[in-house]
């Protein structure tokens, strides 16, 4: 006990040390970082049951679609709101009641009795993630010290691991047994709890600190309304080619291999498991040559460059669907801390609407996404949805439209 106590001494003092030199906060971002891995791990829960869900409520594809379109609706829609709120009046609490939403949500997928509760149950998992995702994205970028696009990824990483290990988890502790071994879960959510009201307390007293309210700078764009709009438009299509694709992969890609080469659902886990940990890793190099090379270029890259990879997934074997998605994650992946700092410094002024806004479009391209797919897929076949969703990275190509950030000249508000 007396070395956990000395250890929260050191880490709380090194928290304050860096908070006071206006530096980068590594402390909080490694916190703010397994605070989205508990997050996004109870919304992976959810497209990793749906094998167990398609048996046990003999659903088809269109109705898995619809499941997901309720969870990623519920957790987009709010997102712009709850960002525009808290620009206005900050919650430094707000992850912990976010939580509690996942958690209910959590309890009644396990009992769930019918398809109409299980659609009720991932609404409420997506609220949880919907009153999360701006609060967050602000504390990451306040601890940023400058580095945004590493603070940025360092925020996403951790809800990319938590989206990736799900799938595992579900398959060796849910799928073997029943629904009900959900409630297992529940102690990512409580642990959880325990995360955030350590950040929401260090969040707090930055809000509280009246020199650093005092001496606040806002650098803004030199560029014109209709530039700054046009580029968050194109930043929005790129999104709607990542997250409607990335959609054909999260909701449907178990049932694709297990379709195409018959394996099992615990082999078929494992190959999505694969996409989801190397789209985390991607997220972390993305950020990296975001701050050092430039965004624009990251993210012409990420999202065009991983077209080839796309269009050749649908006409390779087993293995090399294996070593394929692996690298359409690490691509496509990398984009996002870029777009979504490239839309802050295009908006500096509202840092919680553009993170709400983002995340929420994005929520929602692959609710709708997984809808459209999964009725083409009952219309079609599961193999037909990838030869389609191939072409989407191709609209990458309006990133060449893009303003260079480098190179725009940054005028600090009077």
């Amino acid at each position: 006990m007396t070395k956990v106590s000395s250890f929260a001494q050191r880490f709380n003092r090194k928290v304050q040390e860096q908070t006071n030199a206006q530096t980068t906060v590594y402390p909080i971002l490694l916190l703010i970082s397994i605070g989205h891995l508990f997050n996004d791990f109870i919304q992976a829960i959810v497209p990793a049951i749906y094998p167990l869900l398609k048996d046990n409520y003999a659903l088809d594809f269109a109705q898995i679609g619809m499941i997901t379109f309720c969870f990623q609706i519920s957790s987009s829609l709010l997102q712009p709101l709850v960002g525009t709120y808290t620009d206005a009046n900050p919650k430094p609490y707000s992850q912990i009641y976010g939580m509690v939403c996942s958690i209910f949500g959590i309890i009644l997928l396990a009992y769930a009795p019918s398809y109409l509760w299980i659609l009720v149950a991932v609404v409420l998992i997506g609220i949880g993630s919907s009153i999360f995702h701006p609060e967050s994205s602000r504390v990451s970028f306040v601890a940023s010290g400058g580095k945004r696009s590493l603070a940025q990824s360092i925020f996403q990483i951790g809800g990319n691991t938590g989206t990736s290990i799900a799938p595992l988890l579900v398959a060796w502790i849910v799928l073997p047994y029943s629904q009900v071994y959900l409630l297992w879960f529940l102690v990512i959510g409580l642990v959880a709890q325990v995360v955030y009201y350590y950040i929401g307390t260090w969040y707090k007293g930055v809000l509280a600190n009246k020199t650093a309210k005092k001496h606040k700078e806002i650098y803004v764009p030199m560029l014109s309304n209709f530039r700054i709009q046009s580029s968050i438009v194109i930043l929005l299509v790129l999104i709607f080619s990542k997250y409607f694709y990335v959609a054909s992969i999260s909701s449907y890609f178990q049932f694709y291999v297990m379709d195409k080469f018959s394996i099992s659902y615990t082999s078929a886990q494992i190959y999505l498991f694969l996409f989801l940990f190397s789209t985390a890793l991607g997220t972390l190099i993305g950020g990296f040559f975001g701050d050092k090379f430039g965004r624009k270029y990251i993210i012409w890259f990420s999202v065009l460059g991983v077209a080839p990879l796309t269009m050749a997934l649908p006409y390779v074997g087993l293995v090399w669907t294996g070593v394929l998605i692996v690298f359409i994650g690490l691509i496509i992946s990398s984009a996002f801390p870029s777009i979504l700092v490239y839309a802050q410094e295009l908006l500096p002024k509202k840092i919680g609407m553009v993170s709400g806004l983002f995340y929420g479009f994005a929520f929602g391209m692959g609710g709708v996404g997984s809808a459209v797919l999964g009725w083409l897929a009952d219309k079609t076949s599961i193999d037909y949805i990838y030869h389609i969703c191939a072409f989407l990275p191709l609209l990458g190509i309006v990133a060449w439209l893009l303003p260079d950030m480098k190179k725009v000249k940054f005028v600090l508000e009077k």
